[in-house]
């Protein structure tokens, strides 16, 4: 296959780059407004006990369990002339558009509810509160509440409105990712193309892996908008997927362009090398972008279509990056020929400084070969060394507390955080976080809802519990009445909290609350409760991935390299790598180191959704040097007598040969994943700073100490497989012939 490319490429490689340039036009012009297409969330699914209490409520008690609150407040506090009048003007505007039902306010509240207007008051009395529910699909709930939060948001004749809830949370969310990314791809590409001249020297050869990168770009965002179409996307997959797209580009075109140079420099012709640079780093390439897809795809066997986007995408992504890279490359290549080497800015530099041109460096008196050859004078202290480190740095792992995200994975700056603050500081109750207790089909006498809201209340840290227009607090009834709150297919109760729902004081008390004997079939909704579930959900199907992975790449990696005992030894080194990555990630997010100098708030737990995710791509990325290293190191030993002698020796040129290719990726990559790591958005900056460690600890920690040390180790017995599994690899036809018989192959 891979001949068949290099072949087709070479044939007609105007044909292919035009043809490449259209379908990039034609995916960035589709892809564009991919963005207003995707959700926010993504996080939640029918089959949970919580979102079916919601949807209850949402489809018999409109407006019962509200998404969308406006914080109205104002220094002559909520009871002013003019605070009143925009609050009846915010209240009038929700009470008549046709998508917004339920609207409550602490000002139509205070006469006829006086209970109600308490808990929608805060505390010094200078701000209230206007709640409502947003209706319709999460995409349309979306849009809405970006709408709204546009014609809301703002300081009035000093009378100040801040839109949050989960609705104004994730519509600021949308809008700050959606910026986030203009920002990060337009530090990515300038710095990455900055970085490529300083490892190529050459400007035409630098320029290549980004005119990949830059179609791998465009090819994502036509992905994305095509997937809007038929399932739910969501919005952060623009940011990840984009990084992730730019990033493995640049990485298999500098693998492929350096492959081509030095083929260039062995003697070889213009053809012929670009025929041996697909046959051997093309090889690379497509064991790698294998590796990263299926590692991708095992995030679709959770039910979140969060994770499924991601899985989708991320395979498509991963295939478009790869296919650029076998096709664009050998078609851009045949047309420059040795002008792949013009343009080089360290001749003038040379010049300027009086210094000659450099001689070339045989691998053995290269810098990383004698590294290498120290590593494996004595491999087994430096194999329990690092080890001992890297289980070091990953020891804050055991102390992770996961959750699911809310209004403080933004900013200060935005509203809806400035709302949620208010909520849990200065009002008796948060109202975002509240717990509804849902009895569907009850139809028992009303004084059993009021028994069962008393029971509840007497929970340890429920300031109230709301039963219709009566208010229950440490069992003594405020109001008279339930009505509101129960009808022909049931009754629902509203149970205000002072607890954080993702604490285990708020999982504590979500549990003394299932412990209140009810008078029917109940189901629990709320913040608390979607938590709760989710975690369950998610940590339910986790083994599965996890299990899927390793098969995958045990798999894989035996298929590339027909031995059995690597693909365990890159597993083992992969886990290393990532504990002690995760380590780091819980050391700064979780526990608020560094909190300041990021520029985010910690909240004593990690979004359970984003180390899922970075454990898929952060070893399939890994894969991506191992399979590269591997491959080199291969080569070596196929063409050694196979002795104790030559394994040692094979592992040193691999590395030699490898070491600046790989640890420049590494850099390049670590470049675009930090540029994600510039967002306003607390999982964006775990995303891009956690997987850029984790590239660039596994491109010098694991790859220039830990692999070498292990290999040395385990001599020649690193190339082992049972001979039915060696008859098996052989008759697949996954050996490399020798390099002469190859190039006379290609080259007719």
């Amino acid at each position: 296959m891979l001949t068949t490319l290099a072949r087709f490429a070479m044939s007609r490689p105007r044909a292919v780059l035009v043809a490449a340039l259209l379908l990039m036009i034609v995916c960035g012009g589709f892809g564009a407004t991919a963005k207003s297409h995707m959700v926010g969330g993504g996080y939640l699914t029918p089959e949970l006990e919580s979102v079916q209490a919601n949807d209850f409520i949402d489809a018999h008690f409109p407006g019962g369990n509200p998404n969308f609150i406006v914080m109205v407040s104002s220094d002559e506090g909520v009871n002013g002339p003019r605070t009143r009048a925009e609050a009846q003007r915010i209240t009038d505007l929700l009470s008549h558009d046709p998508d917004v039902t339920g609207v409550q306010s602490y000002w139509t509240s205070a006469a006829a509810r006086p209970d109600l207007a308490t808990a929608l008051r805060s505390q010094d009395g200078k701000r209230g509160l206007i709640m409502a529910t947003v209706t319709g699909t999460d995409t349309e709930v979306q849009n809405r509440a970006v709408k709204l939060s546009e014609r809301l948001n703002g300081d009035r004749d000093g009378v100040r409105v801040r839109v949050g809830g989960m609705a104004g949370t994730f519509a600021d969310i949308n809008h700050q990712v959606e910026k986030d990314l203009i920002l990060a791809e337009s530090i990515a590409v300038p710095v990455s193309g900055v970085l490529l001249v300083l490892v190529f020297g050459s400007v035409i050869a630098a320029g290549l892996p980004l005119v990949v990168g830059l179609f791998a770009i465009a090819a994502t965002l036509g992905i994305l908008r095509l997937m809007t179409t038929f399932m739910e996307v969501s919005i952060f997959a623009l940011n990840m997927t984009s990084a992730l797209g730019l990033a493995l580009a640049i990485d298999y075109s500098l693998f492929i362009v350096s492959r081509y140079r030095e083929e260039l420099g062995n003697g070889l012709d213009t053809r012929a090398a670009i025929a041996r640079s697909i046959q051997t780093a093309g090889r690379t390439v497509v064991f790698s972008g294998l590796t990263v897809a299926l590692a991708l795809a095992a995030l679709a066997v959770f039910p979140q279509p969060f994770f499924k986007s991601f899985a989708y995408a991320g395979v498509a992504v991963v295939a478009a990056a790869v296919g650029a890279s076998l096709l664009l490359l050998p078609a851009a290549l045949i047309l420059l020929g040795d002008r792949v080497n013009a343009w080089d800015l360290r001749k003038p530099l040379r010049r300027i400084l009086g210094r000659g041109e450099p001689k070339p460096v045989p691998p053995e008196q290269s810098g990383w070969y004698r590294w290498v050859t120290t590593v494996m004078r004595w491999p087994l202290p430096f194999a329990l060394v690092t080890t001992a480190i890297l289980l070091l740095l990953g020891s804050p792992f055991l102390s992770a507390h996961f959750g699911t995200p809310d209004d403080r994975m933004i900013g200060t700056f935005a509203s809806s955080r400035q709302v949620g603050d208010a909520l849990r500081q200065d009002f008796t109750a948060n109202m975002a976080s509240s717990a509804v207790v849902v009895l569907p089909g009850f139809h028992g006498a009303p004084n059993e809802i009021g028994g069962y809201a008393a029971a509840l209340s007497q929970v340890p840290g429920i300031p109230a519990v709301m039963s219709g227009d009566g208010v229950f607090v440490k069992g003594a009834k405020m109001a008279p009445g339930i009505a509101q709150m129960t009808g022909p297919d049931g009754a629902y109760l509203s149970v205000g909290t002072k607890e954080a729902p993702f604490t285990d004081a708020g999982k504590e008390q979500l549990a003394q609350l299932r412990a209140v004997p009810a008078p029917g079939p109940v189901l629990f909704g709320g913040a608390a409760a979607l938590n709760e579930d989710t975690m369950d959900s998610v940590l339910t199907r986790l083994p599965l991935a996890a299990g899927l992975i390793a098969v995958i790449t045990l798999v894989l990696l035996f298929l590339f390299t027909g031995s059995v005992v690597l693909p365990v030894k890159a597993l083992i080194l992969n886990v290393l790598s990532l504990t002690a990555t995760f380590g780091a990630m819980i050391w700064m997010f979780q526990n608020g180191h560094l909190a300041g100098v990021l520029g985010f708030t910690p909240t004593g737990s990690v979004d359970i959704f984003m180390p899922i995710l970075m454990f898929c791509l952060a070893f399939g990325m890994s894969m991506d040097y191992e399979v590269f290293l591997l491959s080199r190191i291969r080569e070596e030993w196929l063409a050694s007598d196979r002795s104790p002698a030559a394994n040692t020796r094979s592992v040193a040129l691999g590395v030699a040969r490898t070491g600046r290719i790989f640890t420049a990726a590494a850099g390049l990559m670590a470049v675009v994943l930090l540029a994600v790591a510039t967002s306003h958005v607390t999982a964006m900056k775990l995303f891009g700073i956690g997987l850029a460690l984790a590239v660039i600890a596994d491109a010098t920690i694991i790859r220039g100490l830990l692999a070498p040390a292990l290999m040395r180790l385990m001599s020649t017995g690193n190339w082992w497989a049972p001979k039915p599994l060696a008859a098996l690899h052989k008759r697949i036809g996954l050996e490399e012939e020798p390099a002469a018989e190859k190039d006379s192959v290609l080259t007719h």
